[in-house]
């Protein structure tokens, strides 16, 4: 019997070890079970069995009195283990989303649950960006600034008053939103408030500053981390269907549909890597598709004009429309620019994919160009609106130095006729009531106000198109296929599919609007924080409810970075408008945190020089010097180069590795196929021979058993291993030649070798 399964309280010192021994290879048997090319029932098997052995025999390795000690050390061992994996399971299940990302995942395959992964991180990103804007900003003001009504810039007019809660004027973000914390006209410009002396102004340009700053560390970091994830596959030219047979398989997927349609995925890029050679040395009339690939681009390059010129159009109406009377036009009117966008968003990119039939590119080349286009059209169709409205902004401008002049007349006329009628230069302030007031156009809060209502118009229009292009066709679909003519499902309409290239590009191109639009509305972040919680949920169940899995389903690991790159260069296009509003433009006079400035960034030099020493002013003024700029930014260039230079060079050292990695395989592998195919002609050729002794012994074969000159040895099968040589009908040689003897004198003398 094994020792282990003996009953005695104090076992031998033998057992002892014998016990421990075999505790340590269960132990070890356990963390090793996974790396076991066995069965699934034999692993939980001896898992099951490995498990209850240790932990019935784990405590009898202490002695005497320090058994118990160790056995509660063994016991709460165990139980950290435990808690922290219990822990572990915690912090998954408190990840939002996660479950519902999971089912996805496991019908759609990982490509379509990316998406709502980018979803997911862009909602923690705008929740950061919420916490910033609400707790230095929104919060400061509400809790410490002047309350509604009080200066004119936190009161309705007069002559609006009337209409200021009609669902009309609240969709047009008119009324009381146009006078609340949403926008940037309602705060304050105090340079200290509330008894915490909070400096309002500062905080404002700060954080719309450091919202673009956070977000590229973030940006750039996650870059960097899938970067670093994504690094561990070959080449692609390089044992091309040995990586498509092992890594092509997407082990998250649990749904059959979706496995089905994964494994023809997997037989197509099979048959199209063999069919792409052919494809390369195919005879075709090569100047017929340079014409038609030069036509698409034109095509393309007129829609993508076409779309530009109709945003600057509607903006321009829109001008003109808003020295009308509301009343007078039509919701069409009102609405035009967000509509001719939002419609612009969803006509173009079918109409590109349909021009790119003409240029028949491969598939994943085609992919690529359909996604740059998509992203010249929305990138184009809001710079352009961003051009327009900064044509508004440069006539409010205009208006607000007439209004605030005017403004000033008047108080000066004021001032002269109060003091020459009661003679003296005692002039008190006019009593007017906030409403009142005459206000200037406050152009921050008029572009605010557009962005919001683009942010508001695309809510609407993708649900909208989830409802009607997806929903609805489902429906029909479903319902309808009994008692149609064709088959509804296989063939036109059939089920949507989800665009997840589609979709990724309207959420980053939302974020953009985001980051510009936050610095004029900080309510924005906000509505976008609602917009991306109604999303996830939305279009989870339309996913799961509408749509069915791709044809071809791709793993996403290869567009992560792709999509970071696109959302850092929005980033970057964002940030030009509002660093040209802060240091070109002037603030509006009447409302904003910036009014009475020449520029936004002068609080910054009022802060420096009323509340810090005056050698941190000297030093701000050195280092803002251009004398000291330029060097710093050539320094910088210089720094990217070099670092670049060195990038490059550790590539093509990596390459270079590769290459000698792979000689040295070949070489070893020829080597070994050379040493084969030697040692088998040696073997056929050492069983021709009589006398093996002949031939030296290897030198690590000197150990081995000797044995007699002209017997077989143990590894060498006469029957089987000879190859060279036709069966011998005699038997085998065991003795020494003989002298060598003269011809026999008849055939049937003695043999040689006998006496």
């Amino acid at each position: 019997a094994s020792p282990v399964a003996r009953d005695s309280s104090f076992p031998s010192s033998g057992e002892m070890a014998a016990l421990k021994e075999e505790v340590e290879e269960k132990k070890k048997l356990i963390a090793t079970l996974r790396n076991k090319p066995w069965r699934m029932k034999r692993r939980l098997t001896l898992l099951k069995e490995a498990q209850d052995f240790v932990e019935k025999f784990e405590g009898a390795l202490g002695k005497g009195k320090g058994r118990k000690l160790f056995a509660f050390k063994v016991m709460m061992a165990k139980k950290l283990i435990k808690l922290k994996r219990d822990f572990e399971n915690f912090k998954t299940a408190c990840i939002p989303w996660e479950g519902k990302i999971k089912d996805v995942e496991s019908h759609f395959g990982s490509s379509v649950a990316s998406y709502f992964i980018f979803l997911r991180w862009m909602y923690g990103l705008n929740m950061v960006l919420l916490g910033l804007m609400f707790g230095l900003v929104v919060v400061p003001e509400v809790l410490m600034g002047l309350p509604y009504g009080s200066i004119p810039r936190k009161t309705v007019p007069r002559e609006e008053q009337a209409t200021a809660m009609d669902y009309s004027t609240l969709t047009d973000f008119e009324g009381y939103f146009k006078y609340s914390i949403l926008f940037y006209g309602y705060y304050n410009n105090e340079r200290q408030i509330g008894l915490l002396k909070f400096r309002l102004p500062l905080s404002y340009l700060l954080v719309g500053v450091g919202i673009f700053g956070y977000s590229l560390m973030v940006v750039i970091r996650t870059m960097a981390r899938n970067a670093n994830e994504g690094g561990d596959g070959g080449d692609e030219g390089d044992f091309t269907f040995s990586w498509k047979m092992f890594t092509s398989w997407d082990y998250l997927i649990g749904n059959p549909e979706t496995a089905d349609n994964k494994y023809a995925s997997i037989t197509t890029s099979f048959k199209e890597s063999i069919v792409d050679e052919q494809m390369n040395q195919k005879d075709e009339n090569i100047h017929l598709r340079r014409f038609l690939r030069v036509l698409a681009n034109v095509l393309i390059l007129c829609s993508l004009g076409g779309s530009g010129y109709l945003i600057y159009y509607v903006v321009k109406r829109s001008q003109v429309f808003a020295n009308m009377n509301k009343d007078d036009l039509t919701w069409m009117e009102k609405n035009e620019v967000e509509f001719v966008m939002s419609l612009l968003g969803l006509v173009c990119p079918p109409l590109f994919e349909a021009i790119a039939e003409l240029e028949d590119y491969h598939p994943r080349i085609a992919l690529k160009w359909q996604l740059g286009r998509i992203f010249a059209l929305f990138l184009g169709n809001l710079y352009t609106f961003l051009f327009a409205l900064f044509d508004e902004v440069n006539a409010k401008l205009e208006s607000e130095k007439d209004i605030k002049n005017a403004t000033i007349l008047a108080l000066n006329e004021y001032a002269a006729n109060y003091s020459s009628y009661y003679n003296t230069t005692n002039v008190p302030p006019q009593n007017v009531h906030p409403a009142d007031v005459i206000r200037g156009p406050c152009w921050e809060t008029a572009v605010g106000k557009e962005f919001v209502k683009l942010t508001v118009s695309d809510i609407q229009v993708t649900y909208l198109t989830i409802l009607v292009g997806d929903f609805l066709r489902a429906v029909i679909v479903r319902f309808l296929n009994y008692c149609w003519c064709w088959d509804l499902e296989a063939g036109f309409p059939s089920y949507g599919e989800f665009d997840i290239s589609g979709n990724v590009l309207g959420l980053i191109f939302n974020q953009g609007m985001i980051w510009m639009g936050a610095f004029y509305a900080p309510g924005l972040v906000g509505l976008n924080i609602l917009r991306l919680l109604s999303s996830m949920y939305y279009q989870t169940w339309a996913v799961m409810c509408t749509n069915v899995p791709h044809e071809r389903v791709f793993k996403a690991s290869g567009s992560n970075n792709f999509y970071m790159g696109l959302l850092l260069l929005v980033l970057f296009l964002s940030l030009l408008p509002v660093v040209y509003t802060i240091m070109t433009l002037s603030p509006s006079f009447d409302c904003g945190p910036f009014s009475g400035q020449e520029k936004m960034y002068d609080v910054v030099m009022e802060t420096i020089d009323q509340d810090l020493p005056a050698f941190i002013g000297n030093i701000f003024v050195y280092a803002t010097n251009p004398g000291l700029i330029m060097p710093a930014v050539l320094l910088m260039v210089l720094a990217l180069y070099y670092l670049n230079a060195v990038s490059k060079g550790y590539q093509q050292a990596n390459i270079d590795l590769k290459k000698k990695m792979q000689m040295a395989r070949e070489e070893e592998k020829n080597r070994r196929n050379n040493k084969d195919s030697t040692n088998q002609v040696m073997k056929d050729l050492e069983d021709l021979l009589p006398n093996k002794s002949l031939i030296p012994p290897p030198a690590e074969e000197d150990r081995s058993p000797k044995v007699k000159p002209g017997a077989a040895g143990k590894g060498v099968h006469l029957q089987r291993d000879v190859s060279l040589a036709a069966p011998n009908p005699r038997d085998p040689v065991t003795r020494d030649p003989g002298p060598r003897r003269g011809p026999p004198e008849n055939a049937r003398g003695p043999q040689p070798g006998q006496d």
